[in-house]
């Protein structure tokens, strides 16, 4: 098959250094940019902005499209979330012990007033000595939690939780997965999901049985009246190995070009299956991910433009995980991760580029929040995340 290659997408030589190679596919300057807003319009790549980020100023806006003259919000507040894993540190930690919010109800309440108005699950464990216990996993704590979510005006929207390893499904992971639906239910979830991707091979047969497996739990969901998704790495974005000569173990070794994840959207079920893009380890898989072997055994040039897929495929990423970064060419990632807006990652422009800003769910990610010696960081860093998503406008021209 041939590979789907986005004609705004710049060529990367095949001889680039790490760096440049970043800052060719990632295309358009930062004052370039600026000076031409109808980039966005025209299908500029979703590029981060090298240097400093701009400026962002707190938002309490109102619930609508625009605030006061300062141009259109790219981000509803009824939309802004946060994955509590971001805080996790907090939730697991003892009232007994500290007076910085602890447990889930005084997280709830301490986001609620940082602005946020959505949040995301990673588990539904906190400490043993806050109110309600270790585990809340079952009906009875999902009332619970529900109710604090009530009480702070928050809505949960997901979950990484429970996928059954098991295909074809064991009952016992059939039981607990519909377990784990009904509390997505009591919550108010409309979607739910995993922090994995569907496989971790490079194979086209583990995809196509992948596949198969995410049809059918996505079914159970649907009956349920909740939207299963899937998250993703960078791994996810990287190529498929399906052609050319076999290894020793018979598999592929070489690519058509197709990107395992962009597979998967092809072969799931648009009705049953929905995705997560964290926005990080897509654009980590840009940079890692540019160049593969074809079955003919030729070197080719294929960028991945992220903000594209997402509005090629449009309401099948209803959440992203909105994550920050900063360049870099020493971790072999492209990116160091930094609370969101103050890195280089342009999420003006992947915003205004992707749309339906009333359908989608950012939800504000750090995995670094959580410090051994400053316990009140990860808070403090969801209020600057916040504070600089809500900030975000369309630019005007």
């Amino acid at each position: 098959m041939t590979p789907y290659n986005d004609p705004s997408t710049p060529a990367v030589p095949l001889t680039a250094t790490p760096d440049e190679a970043l800052r060719r596919s990632l295309g358009v300057g930062r004052r370039r940019f600026l000076s031409t807003c109808t980039a966005v319009a025209a299908g500029a790549v979703a590029a981060p902005v090298f240097g400093a980020a701009p400026a962002l100023a707190q938002d309490r806006g109102r619930d609508h499209g625009h605030d006061h003259g300062r141009g259109q919000v790219l981000v509803p507040p009824h939309k802004r979330g946060i994955i509590l894993y971001t805080v996790r540190d907090a939730t697991a930690r003892d009232p007994l012990a500290s007076d910085l919010p602890s447990g889930f109800r005084e997280v709830f309440k301490q986001l609620a007033r940082h602005g946020y108005r959505q949040v995301e699950f990673a588990g539904y464990n906190q400490h043993a000595n806050a109110p309600g216990g270790a585990g809340l996993e079952s009906v009875e704590g999902a009332k619970l939690l529900r109710r604090w979510l009530d009480e702070y005006g928050l809505r949960a929207q997901g979950n990484h939780g429970f996928i059954p390893s098991s295909w074809p499904l064991t009952e016992a992971d059939k039981d607990t997965f519909k377990k784990h639906l009904e509390i997505a239910n009591i919550l108010g979830m409309d979607h739910m999901g995993t922090g994995g991707d569907p496989t971790g091979s490079s194979y086209r047969a583990d995809w196509d049985v992948a596949a198969d497996k995410w049809n059918a739990l996505g079914e159970i969901a649907r009956r349920e009246g909740v939207k299963l998704y899937t998250h993703n790495h960078d791994s996810a974005y990287g190529f498929l190995l399906d052609g050319g000569p076999l290894d020793d173990q018979g598999r592929p070794t070489r690519s058509s070009g197709i990107r395992k994840l962009e597979y998967f959207l092809k072969v799931t079920d648009p009705k049953v299956v929905w995705l997560e893009m964290d926005i990080f380890w897509a654009h980590v898989a840009q940079y890692k991910f540019h160049t593969y072997t074809a079955h003919d055994g030729s070197t080719r040039k294929s960028a991945f433009d992220p903000a594209a897929l997402v509005a090629r495929h449009n309401k099948r990423y209803p959440l992203f995980h909105a994550k920050d970064g900063v360049v870099s060419t020493t971790n072999g990632m492209g990116w160091d991760m930094v609370p969101f807006g103050t890195g280089d990652i342009d999420y003006t422009t992947f915003f205004s580029r992707v749309g339906l800003s009333n359908y989608r769910n950012p939800m504000v990610e750090d995995d670094n929040s959580p410090s051994a010696t400053d316990p009140a960081q990860s808070l403090r860093e969801a209020k600057i995340s916040y504070d600089n998503m809500a900030a975000l406008r369309k630019r005007r021209c």
